[in-house]
């Protein structure tokens, strides 16, 4: 059957369908070298030779985006009370399939994956690809050097036993910040609970060797280049 050229065009990042549709009818997009002007027209990923404006167009199997997710938004595919943070992806990278790649609680911000590529996320979310997560906390008390031991050596909390932590901080005693390579329901604000601490705010920076675009404001995203993906596991 094949895919329309616009929504080719638009999950391969170059914009929203309306704005890939102003592309196509321009000229400036070519299908095995011969101009095509419709929309509509039907192209097979990954077999026909698409360029935009003199750029070959290489066909993407699987998105994965990026997010800088803002506080309220559920990491979740669908619900029907509650925004999700697909909902937040403009129409261009809407595609079936899409899911987040871990999570972050509903009042959490800051980096966020989307993608539909199971693969991938099975390998960043495995305790085995010992993937780091950095987070940065805003306590409701100042970090002190018992604390960073503690979590130097794996903080226990109602039962449960949590992996050694990296804590640190750098100008502001209260702004701490954390590495974990687990990634457990509440995690981060449980084993600050442990020591006795509240976390006010959390925002996740950084996955694996991949930092968040700062650039994107809060709900905005966008595609990750191969090299970002490959930063993951560096």
């Amino acid at each position: 059957m094949g895919e329309r050229l616009d929504k080719f065009l638009a999950s391969q990042g170059l914009g929203t369908r309306k704005e890939v549709g102003k592309l196509i009818r321009s000229g400036a997009v070519l299908v095995n070298g011969a101009p095509q002007r419709d929309p509509g027209a039907k192209v097979e990923p990954g077999a026909d030779r698409v360029t935009a404006q003199g750029e070959e167009i290489r066909y993407q199997e699987f998105l994965t985006i990026m997010l800088n997710k803002p506080a309220g938004v559920l990491s979740a595919t669908e619900d029907r009370r509650q925004t999700t943070v697909l909902d937040l992806l403009p129409e261009g990278l809407r595609r079936r399939g899409l899911f987040p790649a871990g999570r972050l609680d509903k009042d959490t911000t800051g980096l966020l994956l989307i993608t539909d590529d199971g693969e991938l996320a099975h390998k960043m979310l495995s305790p085995k690809s010992h993937v780091y997560k950095q987070y940065r906390a805003q306590l409701d008390a100042p970090v002190e050097e018992a604390d960073i031991q503690a979590f130097a050596a794996g903080v226990a909390w109602e039962g449960e036993q949590y992996a050694p932590a990296r804590l640190w901080v750098e100008q502001d005693p209260r702004a701490a910040f954390v590495e974990i390579r687990e990634g457990r329901f509440h995690q981060v604000k449980r084993m600050f609970q442990a020591r006795g601490k509240t976390v006010l705010q959390l925002k996740r920076l950084k996955i694996g060797g991949l930092w968040l675009d700062s650039t994107l404001q809060e709900g905005e995203c966008r595609l990750l280049t191969p090299q970002e993906i490959q930063a993951i596991f560096h």
